[in-house]
């Protein structure tokens, strides 16, 4: 008896213990979802499909949003088309941790080029922390009525138009089930971010729309974009100076100019780029695959290292791969003095499908600072059907494409097709 009214004891006790512990945990529960705040720019006069101009209800929002004493805060933009821009949504945001601006709307931009300054964006995050991007919305840069303005191909002093998305000294962000539609000029450009994580992005302009680069990242580390479509009328993703850690993987790219690494030297003080790797990428119709290019007559002395391309499916690529240290755009560009870009460590892996162009593998590298250290490692690149000469070279057999190459002496590692440079 003595025993059996110890057990008894022992299970009240337990029985009260649980109880403090799921009181502690509901109002653990309650504390946590009271320190999460939502904004709506609803609440702020924004109407959807109105055709008005919703700018300051936006801005009134984020200084909402930003300003909160919730460690976490939604920024809700709701199903509709909303009219805004430009928009600069500014940091540092003090007691927010994780700040979330969902999207399920159509935001179009501003087609009145005044009220953009040069070189900034339609809408753009700066100096936050913890920033989340999503929602499934779109994001209309209305970019047709702008391109007849830039002149950006033919003169270096162009003014610049707006970028659609523009991330300046951002830290922990994260971008993803987002769409970026006919952008007047880069459709997402990263300066100064660092652990970047973006994914799930459909971006899109028409093949001649001008220097509407898909993704641009530049004086940035840790980045990593992955599983999305990209079709423009420039660079599916471009790689500037000063980056470091940067992966670009699970692309569809297409039309567009490809996946580039640069153009590298064009401006002094140039910071170096290293530790990049593009792998598991599609290339579909795209004038370029995989391209480094370096500014002819460079005015200072940088370098991009340790580059790593794995896994690229060329269909129909005009240059599958490329290395220009000779790019020079503007026919008043000084290209006779060699680049001062040096490029070394660079691996080409398991690059397979079809080149538009004879010269599949293209790699001319600076007389002043040859290029070290190039891997080429499992190539078959065959000539496309659409090459118009095909039926001359058809009886050539695998001499169908071939390669070029200058002030580079290339490793080659299993199979080479086209063959190696001699």
């Amino acid at each position: 008896m003595e025993s059996f009214r110890y057990l008894k004891i022992f299970l009240i006790f337990i029985s009260t213990l649980s109880s403090c512990v799921a009181g502690t945990l509901s109002l653990r529960n309650r504390v946590d979802k009271s320190s999460v705040s939502f904004v709506n720019v609803r609440s702020f006069g924004a109407r959807a499909n109105d055709h008005r101009d919703h700018t300051k209800a936006f801005v009134a929002a984020w200084d909402k949003a930003c300003k909160s004493s919730s460690s976490s805060v939604h920024l809700i933009i709701p199903r509709g088309e909303f009219s805004v821009g430009p928009l600069r949504f500014s940091g540092p945001c003090t007691n927010v941790s994780n700040l979330t601006v969902r999207v399920k709307g159509h935001l179009k931009a501003s087609t009145d080029l005044s009220k953009y300054r040069s070189g900034g964006g339609w809408i753009e995050f700066g100096w936050i922390n913890g920033l989340t991007l999503t929602g499934g919305g779109t994001f209309d840069g209305q970019g047709a009525l702008a391109w007849p303005f830039n002149n950006c191909t033919s003169d270096s002093n162009c003014k610049l138009l707006p970028t659609s998305l523009k991330f300046v000294g951002m830290n922990r962000t994260v971008v993803r089930r987002i769409s970026s539609v006919n952008s007047k000029f880069f459709h997402i450009a990263l300066v100064e971010c660092r652990d970047f994580k973006g994914t799930r992005l459909n971006i899109t302009a028409p093949s001649d729309s001008p220097n509407t680069d898909g993704i641009h990242i530049e004086r940035s580390s840790n980045v990593y974009f992955s599983r999305s479509h990209i079709a423009t009328g420039d660079d599916c993703v471009s790689i500037g100076q000063g980056n470091s850690q940067i992966t670009i993987t699970s692309i569809k790219c297409g039309p567009g100019h490809g996946i580039s690494i640069g153009t590298l030297g064009r401006y002094p003080n140039e910071k170096d780029v290293k530790g990049l790797v593009v792998k598991d990428c599609k290339m579909s119709g795209t004038t370029n695959g995989i391209r480094i290019k370096t500014w002819a007559n460079s005015p200072g002395l940088s370098a991009a290292t340790n580059m790593t391309f794995q896994n690229i499916i060329m269909n129909n690529v005009t240059n599958p791969i490329i290395i220009d240290q000779s790019y020079c755009p503007f026919s008043s560009c000084i290209s006779n003095v060699p680049s001062k870009v040096k490029l070394s460590d660079i691996y080409f892996k398991n690059i397979r499908g079809t080149s538009s162009s004879r010269i599949a593998v293209q790699l001319h590298c600076s007389r002043g600072m040859p290029c070290k250290k190039v891997y080429l490692e499992n190539v078959h690149l065959d000539l496309s059907s659409s090459y118009e000469g095909r039926k001359q070279n058809s009886n050539r057999g695998d001499e169908a494409v071939s390669s070029s190459c200058r002030n580079v002496r290339v490793n080659y590692i299993g199979t080479q097709l086209p063959p190696p440079c001699h």
